[in-house]
């Protein structure tokens, strides 16, 4: 009898014992009694009422979860209509894979609805990043979805899971979005390569041909400034000049009309000392100028011959 009693109060303690539970630093804990949710305590050593009444869920809200979703080429031989497999704006096929990163939210409400739809939690996720890939594949081409997808439809992803997630209450948080693959399917891949590299040597093309142009953009600028900065130049040089030939002539017709009131000859003797200089330029220069005759020069009579420069 009192070993029957003992090992019933033994069982009896390990019962309650299961109400002892440990949260570790990176989990909260979901505490539910009959069903109905009672508390959410934090990290470390718990107590509540035994195994049958109180039910612990510890939920790690610091792991980031990683959920692969769309086109995966394993299964797809064996469908008929691939997960993945979505339809462009000009009705062409295209194979998606998506990686999305997930981790749970940290609020009690959040803790709420990942328990009670943790089942769901990656069903509806997938189904819901689906849709929106198919939703941004659609309002494109082909060509758009190929080349602009791995940068474009992550973010697309990410605004509309953004929107939709609250409405269905899973209680995570997404924090990336990832492209996998983006391909057209494998009947039609060679063809769509041999596309690509065309429209890559095109590019390529276009974009020489634009260093080119803007190469002989900045040629014909340093030209264009070159060529003014020699024009100011000259031009200014010339307007120097002008206005010093200005200032020496009104300085020789002052001095001529000075000169004239006081001597009748200054004229005369203006023209011979031009006359002077022009003959002299001239012989400096290769031409001739000599008496015409010698013996005509008797202090009255000079008459000179001037023999200008051959035309070249």
């Amino acid at each position: 009898m009192f070993r029957a009693r003992n090992v019933l109060l033994v069982a009896l303690a390990a019962y309650l014992l299961t109400g002892v539970y440990q949260v570790a630093p990176e989990e909260r804990a979901v505490v539910r009694r009959f069903g109905a949710i009672v508390s959410h305590p934090g990290p470390g050593l718990g107590f509540g009422l035994p195994w049958g009444v109180d039910r612990v869920d510890r939920v790690p809200v610091r792991t980031v979860r990683q959920l692969k979703l769309g086109y995966d080429p394993e299964t797809a031989a064996d469908a008929a209509a691939p997960a993945g497999q979505l339809l462009t704006g000009d009705q062409n096929l295209v194979n998606v894979q998506l990686v999305v990163d997930y981790a749970v939210g940290e609020t009690d409400r959040d803790l709420d609805d990942y328990v009670i739809q943790r089942a769901a939690v990656d069903p509806a996720l997938a189904q819901a990043a689906e849709a929106a890939a198919a939703e941004w594949v659609a309002g494109r081409t082909v060509d758009q979805v190929l080349l602009t997808g791995p940068g474009a439809l992550p973010t697309w992803v990410m605004e509309r899971l953004a929107e939709r997630l609250p409405d269905l209450r899973l209680g995570v948080r997404v924090q990336r979005v990832s492209v996998a693959q983006i391909a057209p399917p494998d009947e039609v891949r060679a063809a769509f390569e041999a596309v690509a590299q065309a429209q890559a040597g095109i590019r390529t093309k276009e974009f020489q041909a634009q260093q080119e142009r803007e190469q002989r953009r900045q040629q014909a600028d340093a030209l264009r400034y070159r060529l003014g900065q020699e024009a100011t130049e000259y031009r200014e040089s010339q307007l120097r000049q002008a206005g010093a030939d200005a200032d020496d002539f009104l300085a020789q017709l002052a001095a001529y009309r000075d000169v004239r009131r006081t001597n009748p000859d200054a004229l005369a003797f203006l023209w011979w000392d031009e006359m002077r200089r022009t003959m002299l330029a001239l012989r400096a220069r290769g031409g001739t100028v000599r008496p015409l005759d010698h013996h005509l020069q008797n202090g009255e009579l000079n008459l000179t011959e001037v023999v200008p420069l051959p035309k070249r």
